[in-house]
């Protein structure tokens, strides 16, 4: 077991979830087993040409940041990036089905009330408004069907915010993936400032971010925040870089703080995904989401292919820093963070020039990544400047 893994146990969490994945390998995959997210028949109206979607996520331990920053400066917005966080970890696992449009949501928000006011759970509740609004301005249809707001300090330190996504969509428009050698694989920066985003955006989902916080931020907040960690776990393996959320880095000609940096809202594709479905979606083979299990996502998804990653996206300056203060090999750094992309498409080389170019429309930048292989055995090798990694 790497260094990496066993500060992830220390600290109390699971890199590859084996004990999640051993509870429920044995539960109905849905109609589909190679789909992205689990497809169930159209128990709400019984149309055999329809199916249903039931999607729950969290923004995890990005909520601890969202405290710590809030704290620290005052600033009431960024718990709205949080609430993104949440509903985006639910909404781009439904797009990679194709499911990008008439979903209903539903938020659970379980909050310590003596930490957690009022003011902050109104930003909490207004972001997911506007981030609703915001997705049908590009033609994406959301609606809010409310949810719950708990005090539950017994069980929850600061707050946890969590949302539930439903859908109903014709089993003709689903993408269930069936990636094919000979594919190429189109990378969608996760990094950088599209058209329907107000900054720059560090390339930050929701997935390790408790390596991220302890790795990154310094013992400052370990003593002063004792609210934000678990007193259980040994204090060696507490806060151990030498950040404050307020020091700057910098990233391109600007300097950006370490807490914007780590707090980037995890970025939608769906107003891109939109119009790409409209028009591609029977040249597409496959749609990953690189979350849990970053660039190694794709294992889960393939029959006897080899996935080769040889053109990646620079590592954007926010993953730079996180391997800096944690000493994180590279190779842990492909497992755990999406290091510059998080979609992939898998498709024929002449539609991902397709797909590259409406993801320009957006300023969003896109290129071909990779390609697929046969191959006895399920592999994805990354190939980079920073040394070549196989993973199966």
């Amino acid at each position: 077991m790497s260094l990496e893994h066993l500060k992830y146990d220390h600290r109390g969490v699971s890199a590859d979830k084996n004990e999640v994945h051993a509870a429920i390998k044995h539960l109905d995959k849905g109609l589909y087993a190679k789909a992205f997210c689990k497809i169930l028949p159209d128990i709400a109206a019984g149309d055999p040409d329809w199916c249903n979607i039931l999607h729950a996520d969290t923004a995890g331990t990005k909520t601890i940041l969202a405290y710590l920053y809030w704290r620290e400066t005052g600033d009431l917005s960024i718990w709205k990036g949080v609430v993104q966080d949440a509903i985006v970890m639910n909404t781009d696992d439904m797009a990679c089905v194709g499911c990008i449009d008439q979903i209903i949501l539903s938020s659970t928000i379980g909050r310590n009330r003596k930490l957690i006011p009022g003011d902050a759970v109104k930003a909490m509740i207004d972001g997911a408004g506007e981030f609703i609004e915001k997705m049908r301005q590009h033609g994406v249809q959301m609606v809010l069907a409310g949810g719950e707001t708990a005090d539950v300090g017994d069980l929850v330190r600061t707050v946890d915010i969590g949302y539930t996504a439903f859908a109903r969509m014709p089993k003709n428009k689903l993408i269930i993936n069936d990636i094919k050698a000979g594919d190429v694989i189109v990378g969608f920066a996760s990094s950088g400032q599209t058209t329907y985003e107000h900054e720059y955006n560090g390339g930050m989902g929701s997935n390790g971010l408790t390596s991220a916080r302890h790795d990154v931020l310094n013992k400052y907040y370990a003593v002063n925040y004792p609210e934000s960690y678990d007193s259980a776990i040994d204090p060696k393996y507490l806060y151990t870089g030498s950040k404050r959320m307020t020091d700057g880095i910098m990233v391109g000609e600007h300097i950006i703080s370490v807490g914007k940096l780590l707090l980037s809202p995890t970025r939608t594709y769906l107003p891109v995904l939109k119009p790409i479905l409209a028009a591609y979606q029977d040249q597409i083979n496959g749609i990953i989401h690189n979350t849990g299990g970053g660039q190694t996502k794709a294992l889960k998804f393939i029959s006897q292919k080899r996935i080769i990653k040889d053109n990646l996206f620079p590592v954007p300056p926010l993953f730079q820093m996180i391997q800096e203060e944690s000493s994180t090999d590279w190779r842990e750094m492909y497992q755990v963070f999406n290091m510059g992309h998080r979609l992939e498409i898998y498709t024929n080389p002449e539609t991902a020039i397709k797909l590259i170019e409406i993801a320009g429309t957006f300023h969003l930048e896109a290129k071909i990544i990779g390609r697929v292989e046969e191959s006895e055995q399920n592999t994805v090798e990354i190939r980079s400047d920073l040394g070549t990694f196989e993973f199966r």
